[in-house]
């Protein structure tokens, strides 16, 4: 999908990710990874802010997200927490930040989007200090056949309506990347993945 075209989409559903930071099915999810994101902290596709509940008051938080609209619901969000914020408007996939920089990366259902998730994981070995974390809630392809099936058939025109994959298989593609999966879980018929993961 065209890189714009993509933005746009995330643009547009904004306000629809900001009502769900406190209302969504995915918190407690949420809070049993994220909690454990400590020192200097990147949320890559920080979008709305919706991880902001789960996080410690000490961190220092670094968002990035490529759509203008969910950093302004983010920076909004934010002044409801003791932690210091800095967020930037830049595409994951071309942004570039110093080696060894974070103690903890985090990224929520960001790995359906990007053309190259291989890249972006390498990325986050690179970013992460070597002692550093990357936690990960990402949905992906199904354990239950019959979901698969469905995730399989209608992935094309979710792509096209939403902009993200529906049927990726998110521990193969950890897998093959340059970080270590330390521990990983899967919930909802196998659909979300939880990947406690190091450089």
């Amino acid at each position: 999908m065209e890189r714009n075209s993509l933005i746009k989409k995330f643009d547009k559903q904004a306000n629809k990710y900001s009502k769900r930071r406190n209302n969504n099915h995915a918190n407690k999810f949420r809070k049993q990874i994220f909690q454990d994101a400590e020192g200097k902290v990147l949320e890559v596709g920080i979008g709305s802010g919706l991880n902001f509940p789960f996080y410690k008051g000490d961190i220092e938080l670094t968002g990035v997200d490529f759509s203008i609209e969910m950093l302004k619901t983010a920076e909004d969000a934010a002044k409801d927490y003791l932690f210091q914020t800095i967020l930037i408007e830049g595409d994951v996939e071309s942004v570039d930040f110093n080696e060894n920089t974070f103690d903890t990366i985090v990224s929520s259902a960001t790995l359906c989007a990007y053309q190259n998730p291989l890249s972006v994981l390498n990325k986050f070995q690179k970013w992460c200090k070597p002692e550093g974390k990357i936690l990960m809630m990402e949905h992906g392809i199904s354990t239950n056949k019959s979901l698969a099936w469905l995730q399989n058939t209608l992935n094309p025109l979710i792509l096209k309506f939403i902009g993200c994959h529906q049927n990726r298989n998110i521990i193969e593609i950890v897998k093959k990347s340059n970080l270590k999966i330390i521990k990983n879980e899967r919930h909802i018929a196998g659909y979300l993945y939880l990947i406690w993961a190091e450089p």
